[in-house]
């Protein structure tokens, strides 16, 4: 009989003896624990070494445990019991769900569960501090909005606020606001708000225009680091405490300074290549001081060395954001009063979609793709890989964008970027590698087919997608990738002139990978078999379709 229970536990799984009958409060505060942090499953009757001893007589009765659980939780915890009939003995497998809010035991008491340094899970109680980390993380508080304990309207400082101003200027923010005075303008983006009938500062206010050694004072988690280098040598090395206006120009500065361009010519354009596009960039620093969990000690650190540039911030994912739906989750962050504060003052992207600003800034240029997996439950890591740029993508990009007047919406980028490496992909294919759904990906397919910048096929189940001639500056390359396993020579050179009106022994010798002289041997039996009409009589000679 095959074993149903896991072999050891871990942050979701916790065994209990039960034979000398489990107390009542420690499985309440397991219950408690998994209810607080990811849910998971407890088995009743199973040693700490994985050994089955069974359940004790007093919990025969499922339903009677679950009732019980619901009693003694705040707010009553709603779990699933089953009993798993082993060899050895029965065990009761009590399933915790993750809650919504933050649950207690009926006694006050409120536990999390932990990953201890040796690797083993742990029940530990939760602080203050955490609660409001929880919260944050389920949306249900919105730290960032909070007034500041024991602060002062005056520890805001004057200057700051003018820097506030300038960048509303600079920035394209909502002009509005420069026609509010001071505590207008603090009150209107949240910056202070009345509290025992006086005006003090918020979280947010402290962050964006605090004074320096008042920020240190009230929110000691507000650090920001720079590092930089040059294969293993540190050139850069900052930490610093700042208001994040200031904290954000001092990083992009740094960055700017090592962010080399080169440029290409589009028709009559001139486009300039930059190592790291800089709306992406100023996005995502942006993005990791508005996301971050400003209850957590740690610090917003941006490193740039020669693979690319890495950004992380303390506080993982907020409840419902993963790495998989990261571009299509509808857009909430931890801490919405400072996320809106800068999208107004025009530093963040207005739409709340600052990631497709960060992922389109890779995807124009045919670069590596950004990459989220290092991100784990208590900190997001970005790294956007430094690569050589596609210029014949960003020329078909560029082209194309010309053509309809109006950016390509990162979408279309991402089917364009997975076609160009996939080659010919089902809907489905391509859904599993952009992390989008089916539906999303049928529609915007339907629209690049239109606009000839991919083709179709086969048909029915068996259909498929590929780049089309339009979107290849090597149309060669074109005709071999969509039939060159399937089709003959005399197809495929019947395909190339199809595509290109006229073929040349060159054009048969890039696409059949053959010598010129069986190019020429190929395209002569063509002649005779007037599939084709040669004109010319050189080596310069082009053959035609026979009409």
């Amino acid at each position: 009989m095959e074993r149903m229970i896991p072999e050891k536990e871990s942050l979701t799984v916790e065994f209990k003896s039960d034979r000398k009958k489990l107390s009542d409060d420690v499985l309440i505060d397991a219950v408690v624990a998994f209810a607080n942090t990811e849910g998971g499953d407890i088995y009743l009757g199973v040693e700490d070494d994985g050994s089955i001893t069974g359940r004790h007589k007093d919990h025969k009765d499922s339903t009677r445990v679950a009732a019980f659980i619901a009693n003694r939780t705040v707010p009553p915890v709603s779990v699933r019991v089953e009993v798993i009939q082993e060899e050895t003995a029965d065990v009761l497998k009590i399933s915790v769900p993750k809650s919504r809010s933050i649950v207690a035991s009926s006694s006050g008491k409120i536990q999390r569960r932990q990953i201890k340094a040796d690797g083993e899970p742990e029940n530990v109680a939760m602080y203050p501090y955490e609660i409001n980390s929880r919260l944050s993380t389920l949306s249900l508080l919105d730290y960032s909005a909070l007034p500041v304990p024991n602060a002062k309207y005056e520890d805001l400082d004057p200057v700051e606020r003018e820097h506030l101003r300038t960048i509303l200027k600079n920035y394209n923010g909502e002009k509005a606001l420069l026609e509010l005075d001071d505590e207008d303008l603090d009150k209107a983006l949240r910056l202070a708000v009345i509290s025992e009938k006086k005006l003090v500062p918020t979280f947010t206010g402290m962050l964006l225009l605090g004074k320096k050694e008042k920020i240190m004072e009230h929110i000691p988690t507000a650090e920001a680091g720079y590092t930089a280098f040059r294969g293993t040598e540190v050139t850069t090395n900052d930490s610093f405490f700042l208001p994040l206006l200031t904290a954000i120009e001092k990083i992009f500065a740094f960055l700017e300074a090592r962010n080399a361009e080169q440029e290409m010519e589009v028709g009559l354009f001139r486009i300039s290549i930059p190592d790291f596009d800089k709306r992406a960039m100023r996005e995502a620093v942006v993005n990791a001081f508005a996301h971050r969990d400003y209850t957590r000690m740690g610090r917003v650190l941006v490193r740039l060395d020669d693979d690319g540039l890495s950004i992380s911030n303390p506080g993982g994912f907020i409840e419902g954001v993963t790495v998989e739906n990261i571009l299509s989750v509808e857009p909430h962050g931890r801490n919405p009063a400072l996320a809106d504060a800068l999208k107004r003052i025009g530093l963040a992207e207005r739409s709340g979609r600052g990631v497709d600003r960060i992922f389109e800034g890779s995807l124009f240029y045919g670069r590596p793709l950004p990459d989220y997996s290092e991100s784990s439950s208590t900190n997001v890591r970005l790294f956007i890989p430094c690569g050589l740029p596609d210029k014949k993508f960003i020329r078909m990009v560029t082209e194309e964008q010309q053509r309809t007047g109006a950016p390509m919406p990162v979408n279309t980028l991402l089917i364009l970027n997975t076609l160009k490496h996939g080659r010919r992909m089902t809907i489905a294919n391509i859904a599993e590698t952009t992390k989008i759904s089916e539906g999303k990906i049928r529609a915007t397919v339907e629209r690049m087919t239109e606009a000839g910048l991919i083709e179709t096929v086969g048909a029915g189940k068996g259909r498929m997608y590929i780049l089309s001639a339009k979107a290849y500056r090597n149309v060669a390359s074109y005709v071999r990738q969509t039939d060159i396993e399937t089709l003959r020579y005399q197809e495929l050179v019947l395909k190339l002139v199809e595509v290109q009106g006229t073929v040349s022994r060159k054009d048969v010798v890039e696409l059949l990978h053959v010598s010129p002289s069986q190019a020429y041997r190929i395209l002569q039996k063509m002649v005779k078999g007037e599939c084709l009409v040669q004109e010319g009589t050189t080596r310069n000679a082009r053959y035609k379709k026979n009409l």
